[in-house]
């Protein structure tokens, strides 16, 4: 992940967000109740496509004039859940080259919390985490559409267990992407 993101010393830190535990791969079965996703109704090919079509949302609520503006102080900005996206959409189109290059690789966990500490998304510039957002699905979005036939069914697994498919993992990670976008009201 990019770390070039780094406050001057001294500077505060933002107000604790709980630190989101929950193993969220239920969403390959059932329609998210909060956010309407159904993520057995994306079709693999057409990852790439809604990829590219949710860009443009994302860089909307990243230039809004209260971008850096928490609705409550236990929840992201739609600063901070931009800086997310633009991690997840990087993190997972090197998954799904993982996934492409090795047989049933495992991946690195990744500490979402923590990297939005670490890397102080609340402090980032919210029209260069546009521009790095925007990057990155292009990225992605590519990975995903040079996938074809079998590659579909490659597997790789989380160190918790959790077991994807190139197909269910698209379809996990279009999730995420869509349920900030419902978080950020965008």
């Amino acid at each position: 992940m990019d770390t070039d993101h780094h406050p001057e010393p001294g500077t505060t830190l933002p107000p604790a967000i709980a630190p989101d535990g929950k193993d969220w791969t239920w969403v390959l079965r059932e329609r998210c109740p909060e956010c309407g996703f159904a993520a057995s109704d994306v079709e693999p090919a057409g990852i790439g496509g809604t990829v590219r079509d949710l860009v443009p949302r994302w860089v909307s609520a990243l230039h809004r004039d209260d971008a850096h503006v928490r609705p409550a102080a236990d929840v992201w900005s739609p600063l901070e859940y931009g800086a997310h996206v633009r991690d997840v959409m990087r993190l997972f189109g090197e998954r799904v080259q993982l996934m492409l290059d090795h047989d049933d690789p495992p991946f690195d966990n990744w500490d979402q919390d923590a990297t939005a500490l670490d890397d102080r998304y609340d402090l980032q510039d919210p029209v260069v985490v546009a521009e790095e957002l925007a990057a990155a699905a292009a990225v992605t979005a590519d990975r995903f559409d040079a996938v074809g036939g079998d590659a579909w069914e490659r597997t790789g697994r989380r160190s918790n267990g959790s077991e994807f498919t190139v197909r269910t993992l698209g379809q996990y990670f279009l999730h995420d992407v869509v349920h900030h976008l419902h978080d950020v009201r965008a």
